[in-house]
């Protein structure tokens, strides 16, 4: 009827075994960091659609800052896809988004430096995009 399970648990041997862990530091500043890649993408295609010499300077102070959360890796960074001014206010929509959610994992890790840089890009692309918005109405 019945044949008794002959091998051990998956449970027990997982118990058994030493799994690295990431601390909440880690977890955070890897999420931070990921946050601000993706906003530096963001950017660049900005820079591509709208070129603009405060786009520049502020791609630069993203690269140092997900530089500094990676341990001194420098981001990849891929050429933009095509510099179309249209996708402007899409892209400065995309930013706001990523600058916010960059600020509340800062905010959650107590990053001042970080923190400060999100909540001036979110102030920023939410200008722009105003002014872009209406520049197309």
């Amino acid at each position: 009827m019945y044949e008794p399970i002959r091998t051990k648990s998956v449970h027990s041997m997982a118990a058994d075994q030493e799994v690295p862990h990431r601390s909440r530091a880690e977890e955070l500043d890897t999420r931070l960091a990921g946050h601000l890649t993706a906003l530096l993408t963001v950017t660049d295609e900005l820079r591509a659609a709208a070129p603009d010499p405060a786009l520049d300077d502020a791609a630069e102070r993203i690269a140092e800052q997900v530089t500094r959360l990676r341990g001194g890796a420098y981001p990849l960074r891929a050429a933009p896809s095509c510099g179309d001014p249209a996708r402007a206010p899409r892209l400065h929509r995309r930013a706001r988004m990523l600058a916010g959610s960059a600020l509340a994992v800062a905010t959650s890790r107590a990053d001042g430096a970080a923190a400060a840089l999100a909540a001036e890009r979110m102030e920023a692309h939410e200008a722009d995009a105003a002014v872009q918005e209406l520049a197309t109405a």
